[in-house]
């Protein structure tokens, strides 16, 4: 009880240089976190820690920085989907009718509810949208092309690609820059 008063209101000096707050710029550490989670996001903090050459408790603090930043979205197990029975991986550039903001938010939330598609970009160039959509066949993708890509609100013209092989999927993202 007694250690508790006299510590109160003082602030605790961080256990080394590399566990004091580092403001909006990442540093060496920052990065090699997420290095390593990229790598294996099922590391334990102290396996984690011990990568980077941090102690557990700086390196905890660190994580959630990141997390709380925005930098570490979320954490995902990868997936083979031709394993799951999704054997079709389609391309598909939506052109919009209108380019407007009210018809754009409009198409936006459309797509978005829509499970089967696992990536959609807003493009330059033609198109408006690029989207990444899975299938178990050429049969389900046609029935849900119909069913749904073409019911899509603003939809002025479709045009799709299919993958014939995958070179690179699920990519770690360089992080050489930082």
């Amino acid at each position: 009880m007694m250690l508790k008063k006299q510590n109160q209101g003082k602030t605790r000096k961080p256990e080394t240089e590399a566990d004091e707050g580092h403001g909006n710029a990442l540093d060496r550490y920052d990065v090699a976190i997420l290095r390593e989670l990229q790598a294996d996001a099922r590391l334990t903090n102290t396996e984690l820690a011990a990568r980077i050459g941090l102690s557990a408790a700086p390196t905890w603090r660190r994580m959630k920085w990141l997390e709380q930043q925005g930098y570490i979205t979320g954490y995902r197990a990868e997936l083979d989907r031709r394993r799951i029975g999704l054997g079709v991986l389609a391309f598909v550039r939506v052109d919009a009718d209108r380019n407007n903001a009210e018809a754009t938010r409009a198409l936006e939330d459309a797509i978005r509810a829509l499970p089967e598609v696992v990536s959609c970009h807003y493009i330059s160039g033609a198109g408006t949208f690029e989207l990444q959509v899975v299938a178990t066949d050429l049969d389900a993708y046609s029935r849900w092309a119909m069913d749904k890509l073409f019911t899509l609100p603003n939809v002025k013209d479709l045009h799709t690609s299919f993958s014939l092989g995958e070179v690179k999927a699920g990519a770690v993202l360089p992080l050489r820059h930082l």
